[in-house]
């Protein structure tokens, strides 16, 4: 998502000056990948405990986090205290304390921070801003955004360290920061209360017991222990990348990838139900399933002068990570379902065509990658770049829904994270 971009298309505008990760087998591996792939010879390499001599050293003018989550705040404001602009995967943070050093660490140093939501830069989700921005349907009331996970694609948050609340803080943080953000938005609006329900209802060793499935318990990790025929099975032998990534280096860090999704100790929810209320007086009902047949996403957006209807269908998981026919959306967007429907107050109902964009995330990525790497100062009509200030906006809404999934109440962002503080593009704070 980074390094390829900065090694091959953004060559003449970037310049990779450091790489630094916990795990030395990684390290080698994205050195030698950059110089076997695109002949970046030296890049220099270093320990995660030699972090701040990387930025002595290499004086770099950005630095990109790809960490754990919960460890974003730590690295992001020691690289802002360096003196360096950052780029950071999304969620900003995992919770409210962490977000409020971030948000202190930007204002007092006077750098960026900007968050990578690859979901702001697909064709579908700008055109839907723009159709917004445009007034298509007046002042928008109320959204509902249904999101399902496939058992490939959710599965998967539960084998690694992301099934843990305390490094990503759940996928009300670490996935729903992406569909909140989008609503944000979309709206131009800040979220004022949050109620939640959510529960892990699919994955973890009491649920395949409940459903008669005891058989898929039985071993701690996939890789060299389960049979063929268990349908969840991710076998990291049979893909170089994750062998080289993870499997030979899981004796220097202990950390595996490929751990059951039925066992025991899985914190997360994967089964979650949120209702936001905003400052505007704008309703946001969400939903977000991690065990479901296929992938994909259902808006409704709901206007004083219409609605927009937006859906989009990924992929179907068969088995083993295949792909039933015709279900999936290629990396040039062609195939799949996508369709966005306007239908205006006491006039027919229309569609949107929707761009064939080329890359990942339906060409959403390269766009995302142009902006943050190419020439300085272009500017982009409908304000896809994120920074501080909407990372922390959308990913407050995932802190005040775990907190009202401990409590049973509904929670007031202001009560965890000052939104007013800093300049801010969110027209609802001016």
């Amino acid at each position: 998502m980074f390094l390829d971009p900065m090694a091959s298309s953004f060559k003449d505008t970037s310049e990779i000056v450091g790489l630094c990760d916990l795990n030395p087998i990684r390290l080698r591996y994205h050195s030698e990948r950059l110089r076997e792939k695109f002949g970046l010879e030296s890049i220099p390499i270093f320990a995660a405990s030699d972090f701040d001599r990387m930025l002595i050293e290499q004086k770099p003018d950005a630095v990109i986090v790809c960490t754990v989550d919960a460890t974003h705040d730590d690295y992001i404001v020691r690289a802002l205290d360096a003196g360096c602009d950052v780029i950071t995967e999304k969620p900003l943070t995992t919770d409210a304390v962490k977000c409020a050093r971030i948000i202190e660490a930007a204002e007092r140093t006077g750098k960026s921070v900007r968050v990578a939501f690859n979901m702001r830069w697909m064709p579908g989700t700008s055109a839907v801003k723009r159709l917004i921005v445009n007034n298509v349907i007046g002042s928008v009331k109320s959204i509902v955004f249904e999101y399902t996970l496939d058992t490939k694609h959710g599965a998967d948050y539960f084998r690694r360290w992301h099934s843990e609340k305390e490094k990503s803080g759940g996928l009300l943080v670490h996935k729903s920061t992406h569909h909140f953000d989008l609503v944000n938005w979309w709206m131009d609006a800040i979220p004022e209360s949050v109620f939640a329900f959510g529960d892990l209802a699919f994955y973890g060793r009491e649920n395949a017991f409940s459903r008669g499935q005891s058989d898929l318990t039985t071993y701690d990790r996939y890789t060299g222990m389960a049979p063929n025929t268990d349908p969840f099975k991710l076998d990291m032998e049979q893909d170089t990348t994750m062998k080289r990534l993870y499997l030979d280096a899981e004796a220097t860090d202990g950390y595996i990838r490929d751990r059951n999704v039925f066992r025991d100790g899985i914190d997360i929810e994967d089964s979650l139900s949120v209702v936001v209320k905003y400052r505007t007086g704008a309703l946001l009902t969400y939903s977000l399933t991690a065990f479901c047949p296929s992938e994909g996403f259902r808006v409704t957006i709901n206007g004083d002068r219409g609605r927009i209807e937006y859906t989009t269908h990924f992929k179907s998981h068969i088995i083993r990570g295949e792909v039933g026919d015709g279900s999936t959306i290629t990396a040039n967007g062609k195939g799949g379902h996508q369709k966005i429907i306007v239908q205006p107050m006491f006039e027919p109902a229309y569609e949107v065509p929707i761009p064939i964009a080329e890359g990942s995330h339906g060409g959403g990525d390269p766009l995302l990658q142009q902006q943050i790497f190419g020439p300085a100062g272009v500017i982009d009509e409908i304000d896809r770049d994120a920074g501080h200030e909407q990372g922390a906006a959308s990913a407050s809404i995932g802190f005040a829904a775990n907190q009202s999934i401990q409590t049973g109440e509904v929670v007031h962002i202001s009560d965890l994270v000052d939104l007013q503080s800093g300049s801010t593009r969110l027209s609802s704070l001016v």
